[in-house]
């Protein structure tokens, strides 16, 4: 029997606590499936929580974690699109999840990729891009001059906003939290980037835009950082609510968005990815394009070796990193 190495949880905890190598039998492919032999993982923060039994998705155990990961195409059914030796990106689904050898992964969360792409950008880039691709495209209806105010602009969908808001002709202020992550989003092509520990975007935006304020705002942070945007959001601006990283969920006053004339927009993109699976193709195709044009690029961390998993999960837990953490394998 062919055997590989896989990461495994067979009870919840801490990943220094749960988490094992363990020698696992090859998988074969069902109906619809190809067998990718997995070049690179890279981690999420829900990649903990799952860890921990926290995370909406409860999957049974045992099972692997890792959403999304790029690798080679080593097996396929007959009528595929694919190809042996094609190179994709995919997003293996629970309990079977990447940080593992091989993995069988249905052609429907399957996306190829350009040749010239190295395996560790091609891992970093799925989740992130889409996520801001969609948010800024269709819930936002970016255009070209508007100004976009990207809250924690060195993460993962931050970078990526970034860089897809100057893709589209915005002029992107970013907010970030220390000189580290500053000089990260100026990298990324930031024109201005705030430092939120020692100065108040409000008052900022306000300035650098005669005090008209942003047309859109990308908040993955909720709670204050999202009561004091809509201080600084212009007239038929958008609010983008991505998720909650700050812990603390807001609430939006109908009468201030009807005096001021805003919107505030929710952006679910898995859910759009399960109702419009041909939108999210379409997208890919837009990424990729860009991707060539040298428009964006993934922002990557630190690269961890295989047996490494347990200390970049520990140090994407303390949320000190930027960009993505990845995982050769």
């Amino acid at each position: 029997m062919c055997t590989l190495r896989s990461w495994l949880i067979k009870e919840n905890g801490e990943p220094n606590d749960v988490l094992r190598i363990e020698e696992v039998s090859k998988p074969t492919i069902e109906r619809n499936q190809v067998l990718i032999e997995v070049d690179a993982v890279a981690l999420n923060f829900f990649d903990i929580l799952l860890c921990q039994g926290k995370y909406q998705e409860k999957p049974p155990f045992p099972f692997t974690i890792g959403a999304e990961l790029s690798g080679k195409i080593v097996a396929i059914n007959e009528g595929s699109k694919f190809d042996v030796g094609q190179r994709v990106i995919a997003l293996p689904k629970l309990p079977a999840g990447g940080l593992t050898e091989y993995v069988a992964v249905d052609e429907r969360s399957i996306y190829p990729i350009p040749k010239s792409m190295p395996s560790n950008k091609a891992a970093s880039m799925f989740i992130t891009y889409h996520t801001s691709y969609y948010a800024l495209h269709h819930r936002a209806n970016i255009q070209p001059g508007e100004i976009l105010l990207v809250h924690a602009g060195a993460g993962g969908v931050g970078s990526a906003a970034i860089q897809l808001g100057k893709a589209a002709g915005a002029y992107v202020i970013a907010t970030a939290g220390g000189t580290e992550k500053t000089k990260v989003c100026r990298s990324l092509g930031a024109d201005i980037v705030i430092d939120y520990l020692t100065e108040d975007f409000v008052q900022v935006v306000k300035e650098k835009t005669d005090g008209r304020g942003a047309d859109i705002i990308y908040d993955s942070v909720g709670g204050d950082v999202f009561d004091r945007s809509r201080k600084c959001i212009a007239f038929d601006g958008r609010i983008l609510v991505i998720g909650f990283a700050g812990g603390t969920i807001p609430n939006a006053p109908t009468n201030h968005m009807l005096v001021k004339n805003y919107s505030v927009v929710g952006v679910h993109w898995g859910l759009f990815s399960k109702l419009n699976p041909k939108g999210v193709q379409q997208n890919h195709k837009e990424l990729m394009k860009l991707y060539k044009e040298g428009k964006i690029d993934p922002l990557i961390y630190r690269e961890f070796e295989f047996d490494e998993v347990v200390e970049a999960l520990n140090l994407l837990g303390d949320r000190k990193t930027w960009g993505k953490l990845v995982v050769k394998v």
